[in-house]
C-alpha cells in the first residue's frame, strides 16, 4: 500500500481525497452489508424464514452494544482528526488510549446486563411465538462476541482518522468473509441451525479484532500509545462522550425503532410481517452502502481541514460529498424501484419438505415485501444532504447540532409517524412513515447546514 499520512488530508485535491477515501470505505461497507444480506439468504434457505425474523429481533440488541464502540470511536476520532490537523499528536494518543479503556469497560458491562435479562429482552424486541426459541439461541451466543465487535468498530474509525482507508476496508471485509465461510460449514455441512449461524457471526467478530489489533501494533499506524495514555483523562472523555453520544443516540433510536416496528408488525400480521421487515431492514443496511461510504470518507477530511483552519477546503468537501452521495443514492433508488420482486425472492427458499408455517410465511413475504420496499426507499435520492449535513457538525466537534440533526429523521419524525400512521392506514402507514421522515429531516438539515456555512465561511 502506498505511504499515506494524515497530513495528506489537508493537501490533496478534495475530489481525489473523497474518492480515495470513499471507495475503500464503500467496499468495506458493501462487503459487511453483503455479509448481513448473504447471511440472511443462507439462514432463510438453510433454516427457514422464521429464522430470519429471529435474527432481526436480536440485531438491535447486539448492534446497540457494538455501537457503544462505534460511538466511542467516532467521538474520539473527531478529536484525533482535529488534533492531527493542529499537529497535537499527544492529544491524539491520549484520546486513542481512552477509547480503548472506555470500550472495554462499557461493552463488557453491557454484555453482563444483556445476558442477565435475556428472558425479558427477547420478547420486548418482538421475539414472540415461534420466533422466541431461535432468537434466544442466536442472542446468547452472539452476545459473547459483541465486545470484540465494539473494539473493531472503535478501531476502524481511528484507522480512518489516520487517513488509512484501505486498512479500514480490510478490517470490515475480514469478519464478513469469515462469517460466510463459517455459515457454510456450521449450517450447511454440520447442520447446527441457529447455533451454527450464531457461532459463525461471533467468529467473524473475533477475526476482525485480531486484524485491527495487528494494524495498531504495526508500523502502519501513527497511534503509538503508551500505558499512561490508557488512564482516563476527563476533559478528553467528556468531549469524546458528547460527540460519541451522537452516534450512540442514533443507534439507540434504531434499536427502539426495531422494538416498535417488530411489535406493531407482529400485531398486524404475525411472524410473517416481521419477516417482511427483516428483509427490508437488510436492504436498508445494504443498498445505501456507497452513500454511507461517502459519508465516512467525508468525516476525516472535513475534520482535519477544519482543525487546520482551511475553510475553503471544508466548504468544497461539503459540496463535493453531497454531489457524489446524491448521485449514488439516485442510482440505488432506480435499482430498488425496478427489481424489488427479484430482491425479495433471494431470501426465500422453495426446498421440499418445508413446514406449512414456512410455506405460508414465504408466500406472504413474496406478496407483500416488494411494494413495502418501494415505499420505504421512495425518498432515497434526497437523503445525501441529510447524512452529510449531520456528519459535518460531528466532524467539526459541534455535538448538540450533530445530535439533533442525526436524530431528526429517526427520532423526531419517524417514531411519531410510526405510532400514528398505522392506526390510520394499517400496514401502508408503516411503510409511508419512511419517506415522509426522510423528506422532513432533509429539509431541516438543509436549513441548519446552510446557516452554519454562512456563519463560518462568510
Amino acid at each position: 500500500m502506498a505511504k499515506f499520512t494524515s497530513e495528506d488530508l489537508g493537501k490533496q485535491p478534495i475530489g481525489k481525497l473523497l474518492v480515495g477515501q470513499a471507495v475503500p470505505a464503500s467496499i468495506g461497507i458493501l462487503v459487511m452489508s453483503l455479509n448481513v444480506l448473504v447471511d440472511s439468504i443462507f439462514v432463510g434457505n438453510w433454516i427457514g424464514s422464521i429464522a430470519i425474523a429471529a435474527i432481526n429481533v436480536v440485531l438491535p440488541v447486539s448492534f446497540f452494544i457494538g455501537a457503544l464502540g462505534m460511538a466511542i470511536g467516532v467521538g474520539g476520532s473527531s478529536i484525533i482528526s482535529r488534533a492531527l490537523g493542529a499537529e497535537n499528536k499527544e492529544k491524539a494518543f491520549t484520546t486513542f488510549g481512552n477509547q480503548i479503556t472506555l470500550t472495554l469497560i462499557i461493552t463488557i458491562s453491557m454484555v453482563i446486563v444483556g445476558l442477565t435479562f435475556v428472558e425479558s429482552i427477547i420478547p420486548a424486541f418482538g421475539g414472540k411465538g415461534a420466533i422466541y426459541d431461535p432468537a434466544k439461541i442466536y442472542y446468547t451466543i452472539v452476545l459473547y462476541g459483541v465486545p470484540f465487535l465494539a473494539l473493531c468498530m472503535m478501531g476502524n474509525t481511528v484507522i480512518r482518522a489516520e487517513g488509512k482507508p484501505k486498512f479500514a476496508m480490510i478490517a470490515m471485509i475480514i469478519p464478513s468473509i469469515g462469517n460466510l465461510l463459517m455459515d457454510y460449514v456450521f449450517i450447511y455441512v454440520f447442520d447446527w441451525g441457529m447455533t451454527g449461524a450464531a457461532w459463525a457471526t461471533t467468529i467473524g467478530y473475533i477475526l476482525c479484532f485480531l486484524y485491527v489489533g495487528y494494524f495498531f501494533f504495526s508500523r502502519h499506524s501513527e497511534m503509538k500509545i503508551q500505558w499512561k495514555h490508557l488512564g482516563l483523562d476527563m476533559p478528553v472523555v467528556q468531549e469524546m462522550g458528547s460527540l460519541g453520544f451522537v452516534t450512540l443516540a442514533r443507534q439507540a433510536v434504531v434499536s427502539v425503532i426495531y422494538l416498535i416496528m417488530n411489535n406493531i408488525l407482529f400485531s398486524l400480521g404475525g411472524e410473517a410481517m416481521v419477516a417482511v421487515y427483516a428483509i427490508i431492514g437488510r436492504m436498508l443496511m445494504f443498498a445505501l452502502f456507497p452513500v454511507f461510504g461517502v459519508t465516512q470518507a467525508f468525516l476525516p477530511i472535513a475534520g482535519f481541514n477544519y482543525g487546520a483552519r482551511k475553510y475553503d477546503r471544508v466548504r468544497k468537501t461539503i459540496n463535493t460529498a453531497i454531489t457524489y452521495a446524491s448521485l449514488l443514492a439516485t442510482i440505488v433508488f432506480i435499482g430498488l424501484m425496478i427489481f424489488p420482486e427479484a430482491i425479495t425472492a433471494l431470501f426465500l427458499s422453495d426446498k421440499p419438505g418445508m413446514s406449512p408455517e414456512d410455506v405460508n410465511t414465504n408466500a406472504f413475504v413474496l406478496e407483500n415485501a416488494p411494494n413495502a420496499m418501494r415505499w420505504v426507499f421512495a425518498a432515497t435520492p434526497i437523503i445525501a444532504l441529510q447524512l452529510i449535513g449531520a456528519a459535518y457538525f460531528q466532524a467539526i466537534g459541534k455535538a448538540i447540532p450533530a445530535l439533533l440533526l442525526t436524530l431528526s429523521r429517526q427520532g423526531f419524525f419517524f417514531i411519531p409517524l410510526i405510532l400514528v400512521l398505522p392506526k390510520l392506514f394499517g400496514e401502508l402507514g408503516v411503510w409511508l412513515s419512511f419517506p415522509i421522515a426522510d423528506v422532513l429531516a432533509t429539509i431541516v438539515t438543509g436549513y441548519f447546514l446552510r446557516r452554519e456555512i454562512k456563519r463560518t465561511f462568510v
